[in-house]
This record gives structure tokens, C-alpha cells and sequence, in this order.
């Protein structure tokens, strides 16, 4: 999830213009009509009360392999928990060592978005989690074979157990997915930029403020905004000026596969730009893996203006204000197989 997107609706710039180094308490007050700083405790999720138990189970199979049909893959291996939460690649690797179609997005504070995936086909964190396992190019299994999966191992049907108390069978494909919910949902990452909305003055470098205040007043913050700086809304890519195939490949069309709409060709979410620079590459081709590149590239395509040196160096400075401080996550020990744990693909194998 990792481009700047800028709204039709407002081309023109912000309505409140800085000075060159813009006072904190004013940049502060403009800051908090747009965005919003993190909280300080785990959010809640609809339909699935999060519990100590829950967000252990879905650390467990955050981490297990043995949900894809080879064995091999597990969520980390897209959303790396030590490399900012996603890949590092252009396209994921999955099984069969297919490449998927487009860049994983980053984990950390997903459960902020108002959807998940590039084109929204998830309204949230558990529907998400069902549709990698699922999907042939990643980990290409089915929710009877993960069921029967975890059932064979009696730590899991205990785990669940304590985790959706009073169901008579737990162990299901649903809880599954929520318990991973849980377990991201805890994926927060607050940052310098937090700090300075809480009232902080010096959490922020005078780079990064004056980024902040160009943030705002280039448009911007039109579509990254809210409490993770995006995620929230669809706008097309190349709203001026249309990218090049290197970086809008001709054949993804974004969410016109989801709603089948001529108007959403080319339309994506717009990417969430916490912990931005430290996931390269950008976009949702991954085509760019430079920051500032891809700042000057938003300029052009979205706000039809090129962004000098010198702006685009400070945007990129208020951007590293977006890097949080990540949750230390233990690798956890998962339960051993049995006799009755369904054996990886050999197929996958022999590739």
C-alpha cells in the first residue's frame, strides 16, 4: 500500500498557506482538522472482542507456514514483521514461486484502513486473511484443508478453545480469520508525528514540520489523511497526467475488477504512508524504489505540478516522521504436527 494519491476534488492548493518555517502551535491546529494521531491502546474491531488469548492464537498462525498448501509460506512471508511489515519486494512470491500481481502492502497499522487491499476487495482485517490462503498464485489452500490442519494439532484446538469460549466447535475457518484480526490489530506503530499532534513541539525536526506544512498545502494531505494518512478512499492514478506503463501497468485496472465500473479504471486506494520509507518499493506496481522519485511522481500525475528539490526533500523528511516505533513481536513456538496433519504440496516442492 505505498503511494501518494491526491483527490479530483481538491486540485487547489490548501486554503491556509505557511510561512517557510511555520509556527507549531498553527501548523499543529491546521494538522489536526485533517489528521489523526494513533491510540494509546489496541483498537477494537467489529464483531470480534479482542482478549489476550485471541491475539496469541493469531500471533501463532500469524506465523505458521503450515496454512499454505506447500508448507511454505506463511502471512510474515508477505507482511515480514522485520522489514516494515511488508515484503521489500515488487511482487510477492508465492506458491508454485509465482509472483502475484501486485505489491504487498504493509501490516502495521492496517487495521486503520477502511478496507483492505489495493482495491478494496476487504472491508476488513479478518476477510482479508482469508483470501491469501485461498488465492492460487499464494497460498493456495482451502478452508477445509486448514481446518483439518489445525484440528490435528491438539495445542490449536486448545488455543482456540480459550479463545472463542462457549462454541461447541471452534476450530473453524472464520475464527481463524478473526483470530489473525486480533493479533493485527495490536500491529501499531506510533510515531514523531504523533507526538507533535499530542502537543509535542520538538517531536518533529524544522525539516519535518515545513514538510508537513507542504504536505498540506500541495493537496497532499487531500487523500492521506485520517489517523493513518490514507487508506481511506479510491481516486485514479494518474488524475492529471497518466503514469507510464513502467510504473501504471496496462493490464491491472485496480478496482474496476471489484466493481466492474468503467469510472473505476486505474482507481486505487489510497495507500497508507505510515512507515512509508521504510517500505520500498511504491506503488502498487513496485515499480519505484526511490521516496522522493515517487513524491515527484505523485506531482505530476495527481497534482499536474512538479515538485522542486527542495520540496520534494522536505516531504520526503516529514514522511520519515511517519516511521513508528514497532511492537517487539517474539517468533512464537508453534504446536508439532501428528499423524493426522494434512502433508505439504509436493508440487511446490519439486519446483
Amino acid at each position: 500500500m505505498k503511494s501518494l494519491f491526491t483527490s479530483a476534488a481538491v486540485l487547489v492548493l490548501a486554503t491556509t498557506a505557511f510561512a517557510a518555517d511555520p509556527a507549531p502551535a498553527d501548523l499543529r491546529a491546521s494538522a489536526l482538522e485533517i489528521f489523526k494521531p494513533l491510540p494509546s491502546t489496541t483498537p477494537a474491531v467489529t464483531n470480534n472482542p479482542i482478549t489476550p488469548d485471541k491475539i496469541a492464537l493469531g500471533k501463532a498462525l500469524f506465523f505458521d507456514p503450515r496454512i499454505s498448501a506447500s508448507g511454505v509460506f506463511s502471512c510474515n512471508s508477505c507482511h515480514n514483521l522485520g522489514t516494515g511489515g511488508d515484503d521489500n519486494l515488487e511482487t510477492s512470491i508465492g506458491h508454485g514461486w509465482q509472483k502475484g500481481p501486485r505489491n504487498s502492502p504493509t501490516v502495521f497499522n492496517a487495521v486503520f484502513n477502511s478496507a483492505q487491499f489495493w482495491d478494496g476487495r476487504a472491508d476488513d482485517l479478518a476477510a482479508q486473511a482469508k483470501g491469501p490462503v485461498q488465492a492460487g498464485v499464494e497460498m493456495a489452500n482451502t478452508p477445509d484443508q486448514v481446518v483439518a490442519t489445525l484440528k490435528s494439532m491438539p495445542d490449536y484446538v486448545t488455543w482456540f478453545k480459550a479463545s472463542f469460549p462457549g462454541e461447541e466447535d471452534p476450530v473453524t475457518f472464520d475464527n481463524f480469520a478473526k483470530a489473525i484480526e486480533a493479533f493485527e490489530a495490536t500491529l501499531i506503530t506510533p510515531a514523531p508525528f504523533d507526538a507533535f499532534l499530542n502537543g509535542d513541539d520538538n517531536a518533529m525536526t524544522a525539516d519535518q514540520q515545513k514538510g508537513l506544512a507542504l504536505f498540506i498545502d500541495k493537496g497532499c494531505s487531500s487523500c492521506h489523511a485520517g489517523i493513518n494518512l490514507g487508506g481511506e478512499g479510491y481516486f485514479p492514478f494518474g488524475l492529471i497526467e497518466k503514469p507510464g506503463a513502467d510504473v501504471l501497468p496496462e493490464n491491472d485496472k485496480g478496482r474496476f475488477a471489484v466493481t466492474a465500473t468503467a469510472d473505476d479504471s486505474y482507481v486505487f486506494r489510497a495507500a497508507p504512508l505510515r512507515n512509508v520509507a521504510m517500505t520500498a518499493p511504491y506503488f502498487h506496481s513496485g515499480k519505484v524504489w526511490d521516496l522522493k522519485q515517487a513524491v515527484g511522481i505523485m506531482g505530476v500525475s495527481q497534482l499536474g505540478e512538479d515538485i522542486n528539490d527542495a520540496e520534494a526533500d522536505l516531504i520526503v523528511a516529514f514522511l520519515g516522521a511517519l516511521t513508528g516505533k514497532f511492537p517487539e513481536v517474539t517468533y512464537p513456538i508453534l504446536p508439532a504436527e501428528t499423524g493426522t496433519t494434512p502433508r505439504p504440496s509436493g508440487e511446490v516442492i519439486a519446483k
